[in-house]
């Protein structure tokens, strides 16, 4: 025997059904608090900045490369 039920109802109407408590203004708390904190990192990554710590990672990167490259060839334990 099979049986199918199908429930015509929003969200909020199951979360009432089911005995679940009602988040939307927890929500709509952590979603603004998110847009805020987003807005402020948006305003933080200027290109400049961002220009700096990618080129200063990438030279480091490639004078860490160098270094591995050069005790290879040396024989000279990884510093």
């Amino acid at each position: 025997m099979k049986l199918n039920i199908e429930i015509d109802c929003t969200p909020a109407e199951a979360r009432a059904f089911l005995g679940l408590p009602d988040v939307t203004v927890l929500n709509d708390h952590l979603v603004a608090e998110m847009q805020k904190r987003m807005d402020a990192n948006m305003a933080s990554l200027q290109p400049d900045e961002l220009m700096k710590t990618w080129t200063s990672f990438g030279v480091q990167a490639q004078d860490q490369f160098r270094r591995l490259m050069e005790a290879v060839v040396t024989g000279a334990p990884k510093p």
